[in-house]
């Protein structure tokens, strides 16, 4: 019990789906608020306002949708994996139902990522497509979403696929790191980070002020999205549940 004590509240209260949906009810529309207005913000001030770059000229400004997206790939996957240790280790349903949320979400982003990149390298490397470290690492984090979202569907029992697709989503979490400092590890195409927690950003703010807030945009979009899928999800598991059947009759009503 005293261990038990050590936990905070609210992630034993992770563990009710019910109180889950309820507050994923109410964190929605401010989320939804904040996504909206990040990415219209960021967006009309990276594609409209910020300055050409002096060697890429116009061509650079995919790097506001190419970074947003290729940082949350990495970070829905971090989520996804983390997710599962917890319902791995914890048991907790509603954890295996966020990883298997997160993953549709990861995957798209991830499709984004290698395509606004291969937009970008067209012009930048003279072709769509290198097999740089980077890139490549990348490709691999895709097909480690698809395997995850493959598995899933495969296998029937929902706890039996829950714990394959942790442990796969736990050891796939090697290619992050590779992903994050591949260009310093390899010489490779790639440009290094565009943002550094130790380090002042190369660009001036008027060009990676605009790129931060669309990066925050996006994560509160990913918030949103992953708040849906998991109520939906929350919905059908537990839809034999009382709460569930008096909720629906609510709406019905």
């Amino acid at each position: 019990m005293a261990g038990k004590n050590l936990m905070p509240r609210w992630f034993y209260q992770l563990a009710s789906p019910r109180w889950c949906y309820q507050i994923t009810g109410k964190l929605l529309p401010g989320f939804a608020i904040a996504a909206g207005l990040l990415i219209l913000f960021g967006t009309v001030w990276g594609l409209a306002f910020a300055p050409p770059d002096y060697q890429q000229g116009n061509s650079f400004r995919i790097i506001y949708l190419h970074v947003p997206t290729a940082y949350m790939a990495q970070s829905i996957y971090m989520t996804m994996a983390l997710a599962g240790a917890i319902g791995l280790i914890w048991k907790m349903k509603v954890a295996d139902m966020v990883a298997k949320s997160c993953a549709p979400i990861g995957a798209s982003l991830a499709v984004l990522a290698l395509a606004t990149g291969a937009i970008w390298g067209k012009p930048t490397w003279g072709s769509w497509w290198v097999w740089d470290a980077r890139l490549t690492s990348m490709l691999i984090l895709l097909f480690l979403y698809l395997g995850i979202m493959a598995l899933n569907s495969a296998i029937e029992s929902e706890s039996t696929a829950a714990q394959s697709t942790a442990v796969l989503a736990l050891v796939g979490l090697v290619n992050i790191p590779i992903i994050k400092y591949s260009v310093d590890w390899w010489n490779t195409l790639h440009q290094p980070a565009t943002f550094k927690i130790t380090e002042k950003p190369a660009m001036p703010p008027d060009m990676w002020i605009p790129l931060l807030i669309l990066v925050i945009g996006f994560y509160c979009f990913f918030a949103v999205v992953l708040m849906m899928r998991l109520r939906n999800e929350i919905i059908r598991r537990e839809r034999r549940s009382g709460w569930v059947r008096e909720l629906l009759m609510q709406q019905r009503g």
